[in-house]
C-alpha cells in the first residue's frame, strides 16, 4: 500500500533520531541522512525494476536487461549488501556509494556528497547497523511510496535540519517554502522555459518553479534539460541533485562552484554568460571576500552597473543575475537584505543606474526574523524587460507586518504569500500598503527606495505589537511617538540623503 505522507515524514525522522545522542553534531545530521534516504531508494526501485524485468522476460536473467534500469548498480553495492556487513560498515558503505557515483557519472556524479562515514570516532559499527535498519524498515520503492509523497517527505526533512541549523546560517541552504511560492508565482514560469538559480542551495527555488507550472496543468518533462543550478557548497549541491532526483526531475545540471568567482554556464555562440527565462535566488545576505578582484575586470560583463562595494556583494548577485535573464520574455526575483534599498556610496551608484535602465518592476519588503539564520528584514527584487515592467518606476509593496510571531522564529505563510501576490497582479495603490512610485520621486530621494519615503503606515508600531519591542503601558502615547518618530525618520532620511554620498558610511 502506497505510503502517507505524514507517516512517511514520521517514520523518516524517527531514522535520523537514531543519531542523537551521538558524536555526530546535529547540524551536520543533513550531510549523513539524506544520502541513505537516497541509496536506500535508488536499491528499493531497482529492486522493483528487476523484478518487473522477471515478469517480462520470463527466466532469463534480468541482469542481461540492464536498461530496464534508470540507474546502474554494481555488484556488492546495493542496500543490502552494506545491511549485511558485519564489520567496518562505514567503510562498506562508503564504498557503495562511490562505486555507484562512478557507475552513473551523467547522472550522480558527487551525489553522495563527502560524508565521512569510514570515521569510527563519529561513526561505530553499532550505531551504522541501528541507522541502516532504521532506513530498512521504511519501503521506498514506487509502489509503496509516490514521487511526490518522497519529494514533499525529502523536503520535510530539509526543513527540519534548517530548523536544527538556524543559528549556524542555514538561510545559506533554506529558503522558507512560502517565500518560494511567492516569488515563483510572481515570475509564472510557463512550460518549457529554462530556470535557474545562481545561489541553488538544495534546489528548493528551481522545484518550486516546476510546480508551479505542475499545479497549472503544465507537464514538467518540458523542463528537462532546461533546469540550471550552482552552488558553492559541496554538500548542499549534492543534496540539491538528490532533491531534483527524488522529484522525479530528469536532465538537469547542477554545478558546484563559486557564482560570482567561476560561473558554470556560458554561451559558446556569443561568449558570454548563458541566458535564461527565469532567474530566482535567495543568495547570501551583504556577502564579504565575494570575489571584488575578480570583478574589477571581470570577464563576463557583469560590471555594466559598477563595481560593488568590496566588503558587500549584494549588487554582484544582482548584476550576475541581470546578465544571466534573457532579453525580451526573461525575468527575475532576488532576495535581499533590506539594506540594498537605501545603502549610500558605490551600491547607491549601482542602483541609480540600475532604476535608470528601466528593469526593476517591483519592490516587496517582507519582516525581520523571517529567513533562517539572519534577524534582518530583507527585500525581494523582481525585474522584467522594460516593455513589460511598471512604465518609468517602480511598483512598491510593503509587506514588512506579513508574518505570524513565534519565540524564535518569524514565519511567512501560504496566505500571506497569496496576499502580496494578489497586490502585485493587481498593481493598483493602496494607501499604506502599495504604490507606484515614479522615476522622478526616486530622483527626488537620491535613489534611495526606503519603503517609508514612499508609502505610510503604522509597520513600526505593528512591529512592536508583535512582541519585538516592549510598549509602555499608555499605548495611545506609544501610538502617537512612534507616528512622530516615522515622521521625523522621513525627515532625516531625506536630509541624510542630500548630503555628499561617502562610501559605505550609512551602512
Amino acid at each position: 500500500m502506497p505510503a502517507n505522507v505524514a507517516n512517511l515524514k514520521s517514520a523518516l525522522w524517527d531514522a535520523a533520531n537514531t543519531l542523537r545522542g551521538s558524536a555526530v553534531d546535529r547540524t551536520d545530521w543533513k550531510g549523513y541522512i539524506l544520502p541513505l534516504l537516497f541509496f536506500k531508494r535508488i536499491s528499493d526501485v531497482w529492486d522493483e525494476e528487476t523484478a518487473e524485468a522477471a515478469e517480462t522476460f520470463g527466466e532469463a536473467d534480468p541482469s542481461l536487461y540492464p536498461e530496464v534500469h534508470r540507474f546502474k548498480l554494481p555488484d556488492g553495492c546495493h542496500w543490502d549488501d552494506v545491511r549485511t556487513t558485519s564489520a567496518n560498515v562505514g567503510a562498506a558503505l562508503l564504498k557503495a556509494m562511490q562505486r555507484i557515483e562512478k557507475a552513473n557519472p551523467d547522472t550522480l556524479y558527487r551525489v553522495f556528497g563527502t560524508a565521512d562515514w569510514g570515521n569510527k570516532e563519529k561513526f561505530t559499527d553499532e550505531l551504522l547497523k541501528d541507522l541502516i535498519e532504521g532506513f530498512s524498515a521504511i519501503p521506498l520503492g514506487n509502489k509503496a511510496v509516490s514521487t511526490d509523497v518522497l519529494g514533499d517527505a525529502y523536503e520535510y526533512l530539509i526543513g527540519k535540519f534548517a530548523d536544527v541549523a538556524r543559528r549556524k546560517k542555514a538561510g545559506e541552504f533554506y529558503t522558507p517554502r512560502s517565500v518560494v511560492r511567492m516569488m515563483v508565482e510572481i515570475l509564472d514560469p510557463k512550460e518549457g522555459e529554462s530556470i535557474y538559480d545562481p545561489a541553488c542551495g538544495t534546489g528548493g527555488m528551481l522545484l518550486g518553479a516546476i510546480e508551479h507550472v505542475q499545479r497549472k496543468g503544465g507537464d514538467p518533462r518540458t523542463f528537462f534539460g532546461k533546469v540550471y543550478g550552482q552552488e558553492k557548497n559541496l554538500t548542499t549541491s549534492s543534496i540539491a541533485r538528490m532533491n531534483l532526483v527524488l522529484h522525479g526531475i530528469e536532465d538537469f545540471q547542477i554545478a558546484r562552484e563559486d557564482t560570482l568567482r567561476n560561473p558554470a554556464f556560458s554561451d559558446a555562440s556569443t561568449g558570454g554568460l548563458l541566458t535564461f527565462d527565469c532567474v530566482i535566488a535567495n543568495p547570501p545576505f551583504s556577502l564579504d571576500e565575494w570575489g571584488h578582484e575578480i570583478w574589477e575586470a571581470d570577464p563576463w560583463g557583469r560590471v555594466k552597473f559598477g563595481v560593488p562595494p568590496k566588503s558587500c556583494g549584494d549588487y554582484a548577485w544582482v548584476q550576475h543575475m541581470l546578465a544571466s535573464t534573457a532579453q525580451r520574455v526573461g525575468r527575475m526575483a532576488v532576495v535581499l537584505p533590506v539594506g540594498a534599498l537605501f545603502n549610500t556610496g558605490k551600491e547607491s551608484n549601482i542602483r541609480r543606474d540600475i532604476l535608470k535602465d528601466g528593469r526593476l518592476d517591483a519592490i516587496i519588503t517582507v519582516g525581520p526574523n523571517i529567513f533562517y539564520g539572519t534577524g534582518i528584514p530583507a527585500c525581494v527584487l523582481v525585474f522584467r524587460h522594460p516593455q513589460a515592467s511598471s512604465a518609468s518606476g517602480v511598483f512598491i509593496i510593503d509587506a514588512f507586518d506579513q508574518y505570524e510571531s513565534a519565540r524564535s522564529q518569524n514565519f511567512f505563510l501560504p496566505e500571506h504569500a497569496a496576499r502580496v501576490v494578489d497586490w502585485y497582479r493587481e498593481r493598483r495603490d493602496i494607501p499604506g500598503r502599495c504604490r507606484h512610485v515614479s522615476l522622478d520621486d526616486i530622483r527626488s530621494n537620491r535613489w534611495s527606495l526606503y519603503p517609508a519615503l514612499y508609502i505610510d503606515n503604522d509597520n513600526a508600531l505593528n512591529y512592536a505589537s508583535k512582541g519585538a519591542v516592549t510598549l509602555p503601558i499608555d499605548v495611545s502615547k506609544a501610538r502617537s511617538a512612534v507616528v512622530d518618530a516615522i515622521r521625523d525618520a522621513k525627515r532625516w532620511d531625506r536630509e541624510l540623503h542630500s548630503l555628499r554620498e561617502n562610501e559605505g558610511w550609512f551602512r
